[in-house]
C-alpha cells in the first residue's frame, strides 16, 4: 500500500486558543512575548496584529512602535505542546497514527483511511472544516511524504492534494524554506540567489553537500521520497473504567453497595499502582428498561482510598432507583490526578490543608450540601478590596501573592459596599455619626484615612478614603468616602471588624 500523509498547520495556534477563551480579543491586535537574549521577543501574533506588520521573532519594542494599541501577553511555556496533543487526540477518530510536530503542526498517517469518507478530498475537507468551525485557522495538505505535505500546507498556493509520485513537480516553485531547512542554510541559499527549489534541484548532490551539508540533502530526500521519515505517534490515555455485569437484575440497596465496593476495589488498585487518585467519578447503572441512572462524586484531593470513595457514593445510593432491576454497573473516573506517596514524619507537625482528614471531611460535606456551598479564599493582587480576593475549590492551589497584613482589614467584607448617611464636621476626617439600615451609630474612635486608588487600566472613577471606626456599642466598621470632600462625596460601609 502506498503511504499517504496529511500535515495540518495551525498558523495561529495559541492566539486562536486565547481568542476562544476571551472573545473580547477577537477584534483586538495582540501578541505573545517571551524574553530571549536580553530582549522581549514576539512568539506569536494574532491575524489582526500580523496584518499590521507584527511577526514572530520581532522585538516587542518595535512591535509596540508599529501598533500603538497592541496588547502584549506573556508567553505560556509548553502551551503549544498541550494544545497540539489535545487536537491530535481528537484527530485519532480519522486515523490511528497522529504525531505532533512542534511548534504548530500535526502529522497524520492516513494510509488506507481516506476511502472511508469517499476520497481524499472529502477526507481533507471534513477534518479542516471541523477544525475551523472549532475556531482554529487550519490548513492541510496530503502527499506521499511528510516533507511534501508540510511544504504544501505551509507554502502551497494551488491544490492541497498531491498525487502519488509527483512530489518533485509540486515542490519546484516553492521557496527553499518549504524543505524545513535550518536558518543558516537558508541564509546561504539567499546569498547565492536560490529563490525557489527548482533553482538547485538539478545541481549534483556532491556540490550541494559541500555547500550546505548532509542535513540539507536529508531534508530534500525525505520530501522527495528517497528517505523514510519516522513518526512518534500519540498514545491515547487508557480510560479509567470498570464494568460489572450482573447475572440477575439487581434491585436492593445492599446489592448496589456490594457492586460499588467491588468496582472501587478494582479501580483503586489500578490507580494506586500508577500513583494517581480520583478527583471525579461517575457511576452509571443500566436498568433493564433501557434507562441509565447516574451517581456522581468529586473530591478535593486525589484519592484511591476505597473506604473514603465508598462513603461518598453511599450518600448517593438513596437517589439510585433500580425500578425493575439493574443489569450493568459502569464506574468511570474522567478526572484523576497524580498524588504524592504518604510519608512517615519524624516529628509531629500541623499538616493544615495537606491533611487527608480535612480533604475527606470536605468531600463528605460537599456530598451533602454540594460543591458550590464550600469555598476557599486566596489573595489576589489587586488594589480594590473586593477584587483582592478570589474563590477556589482546590485545596492544592498555591496563592500567587500574600495576604496584606500591614493595614487593618475587616473579618467580613461586603460583596458590594452599601451606602450610609453620615455627619462629618471637618474635611478629611471620619464621620461623627453614620446611619446604616435605619440605625444611628455614634463614632467614638476612628483610624485613617487609608487612600486606595482605582486600577486605571480596569475602570475610571474617584478614589476611596477608608476609615476603621468604632461606635458607642463597641462595634467596629470599615467605612470609606468616595472622592474628594469638596465634591459632595458619598459614604459607604464596606466591612465589619471582629
Amino acid at each position: 500500500m502506498q503511504k499517504r500523509y496529511m500535515v495540518i498547520w495551525f498558523r495561529y495556534l495559541t492566539t486562536d486558543w486565547l481568542t476562544l477563551r476571551k472573545p473580547e480579543l477577537k477584534d483586538v491586535p495582540f501578541a505573545f512575548v517571551a524574553p530571549e537574549r536580553n530582549r522581549i521577543i514576539i512568539t506569536a501574533a494574532n491575524p489582526i496584529a500580523e496584518a499590521q506588520g507584527i511577526y514572530r521573532g520581532m522585538a516587542a519594542a518595535d512591535a509596540k512602535a508599529i501598533t500603538t494599541n497592541l496588547q502584549v501577553i506573556d508567553h505560556l511555556e509548553g502551551k503549544e505542546a498541550k494544545l497540539l496533543r489535545q487536537l491530535g487526540l481528537w484527530c485519532i477518530r480519522y486515523t490511528p497514527i497522529v504525531a505532533i510536530d512542534l511548534p504548530d503542526d500535526l502529522i497524520l498517517d492516513i494510509s488506507g483511511c481516506a476511502h472511508l469518507w469517499g476520497n481524499e478530498r472529502a477526507y481533507l475537507k471534513e477534518i479542516v472544516n471541523k477544525l475551523r468551525s472549532a475556531g482554529y485557522n487550519a490548513r492541510a495538505a496530503i502527499a506521499d511524504t511528510i516533507g511534501t505535505a508540510w511544504a504544501i500546507s505551509h507554502y502551497g498556493k494551488t491544490k492541497p492534494i498531491i498525487e502519488s509520485g509527483t512530489q518533485a513537480q509540486a515542490l519546484l516553485n516553492l521557496p527553499p524554506a518549504a524543505l524545513r531547512l535550518e536558518s543558516t542554510v537558508l541564509q546561504k541559499q539567499q546569498k547565492l540567489g536560490f529563490a525557489t527549489i527548482k533553482s538547485f534541484m538539478q545541481i549534483p548532490r556532491t556540490v550541494l553537500r559541500r555547500r550546505f551539508g548532509d542535513g540539507f540533502l536529508l531534508k530534500m530526500a525525505q520530501a522527495l521520497g528517497g528517505e523514510e521519515e519516522y513518526l512518534t505517534p500519540l498514545i491515547p490515555p487508557v480510560p479509567y473504567t470498570e464494568r460489572l455485569p450482573c447475572l440477575e437484575p439487581v434491585r436492593t440497596a445492599k446489592a448496589i453497595e456490594i457492586a460499588i465496593n467491588k468496582l472501587l476495589e478494582e479501580l483503586c488498585t489500578r490507580l494506586q499502582a500508577e500513583g494517581k487518585g480520583v478527583r471525579k467519578a461517575i457511576l452509571k447503572c443500566y436498568r433493564i428498561d433501557g434507562i441509565i441512572v447516574h451517581a456522581k462524586i468529586s473530591t478535593n484531593r486525589g484519592s484511591h482510598s476505597v473506604s473514603h470513595l465508598f462513603k461518598l457514593f453511599e450518600l448517593q445510593i438513596s437517589k439510585i432507583e433500580p425500578a425493575l432491576g439493574i443489569e450493568l454497573f459502569l464506574l468511570e473516573a474522567p478526572k484523576v490526578e497524580d498524588i504524592d506517596p504518604l510519608q512517615e514524619k519524624l516529628w509531629a507537625g500541623k499538616p493544615g490543608l495537606h491533611d487527608t482528614a480535612l480533604a475527606e471531611l470536605l468531600d463528605k460535606l460537599a456530598g451533602k450540601i454540594g460543591n458550590k456551598a464550600i469555598y476557599r479564599y486566596l489573595p489576589s493582587e489587586n488594589y480594590w478590596p473586593e477584587r483582592a480576593i478570589k474563590q477556589t475549590l482546590s485545596l492544592t492551589e498555591i496563592p500567587t501573592t500574600k495576604w496584606r497584613t500591614d493595614r487593618p482589614r475587616p473579618i467580613r467584607l461586603l460583596q458590594r459596599p452599601e451606602p450610609v448617611e453620615v455627619m462629618a464636621l471637618l474635611p478629611d476626617y471620619p464621620p461623627k455619626v453614620f446611619t446604616y439600615k435605619g440605625k444611628r451609630h455614634i463614632v467614638e474612635k476612628a483610624d485613617g484615612p487609608e487612600r486606595i486608588e482605582r486600577e486605571w487600566w480596569q475602570d475610571k472613577g474617584a478614589h476611596r478614603d477608608y476609615y476603621a471606626v468604632e461606635d458607642a456599642d463597641g462595634q467596629r466598621y470599615w467605612l470609606f468616602r468616595l472622592g474628594h470632600y469638596d465634591d459632595a462625596p458619598q459614604w459607604y460601609l464596606h466591612g465589619f471588624f471582629a
